[in-house]
This record gives structure tokens, sequence and C-alpha cells, in this order.
């Protein structure tokens, strides 16, 4: 498979979630066809166990969905309460990512 990188210089948007009882800053990217092509998440405490564990998900799921993991997969595959809420900040992100897609 071949990494599909994106142009040095690129728009992103920011928007905060709550996941953890934590509150987490999320980044994302897309490509010129609007697909999600990078995610990154940080904490308010830098060097937090929290805020490490979100970035180095964010940073995997970046790298899956260059290398062509399609974005629900992500979704699907990452952890969810009984009532089928996300739990984890990355998937938190990605579900209100999805839900603002939809409208």
């Amino acid at each position: 498979m071949t990494r599909e990188r994106l142009p040095n210089r690129r728009a992103s948007e920011l928007f905060e979630v709550q996941a953890l009882a934590l509150r987490f800053t999320v980044s994302v990217s897309k490509y010129p066809d609007d697909r999600l092509a990078e995610i990154f998440i940080t904490n308010h405490r830098a060097g937090s166990a929290a805020g490490i564990l979100a970035s180095d998900a964010a940073i995997c799921a970046s790298l899956a969905l260059q290398f062509g993991c399609p974005v629900e997969t992500l979704r699907r595959a990452l952890s969810r309460d009984g009532g089928g809420h996300a739990t984890s900040p990355l998937g938190v992100a990605l579900d209100l990512l999805d839900q603002t897609n939809r409208r």
C-alpha cells in the first residue's frame, strides 16, 4: 500500500471534545475531496497520561487514514459504552465529525 500524503500547507479545523471526564482539543485536516486525512488530539495538561494516549491514538488513526483505512472502519473498532456512545477522545471526535458530515 502507498501512503497518500497531504500537501505541506493545508487548512485544518479545531474543536473541543469531552471524554473520560476530560477536555481535549482536536485538529483535523482533509484531502481536497473532503475525506478525513489526519487528526491530532491534545489535552490541556501537557504530558498527562490521558493526553499522551489520546495523541498517540490520533497519530495511529491518521496513518491508518493515509494508508486507506475508511473512517467508518476506525469508528466501529473503537470502544463504546453500553449505550453505543464512544468512550475515548478519538471515538468521540470521529463520531462528532460523522454527525457533522451527515448534516
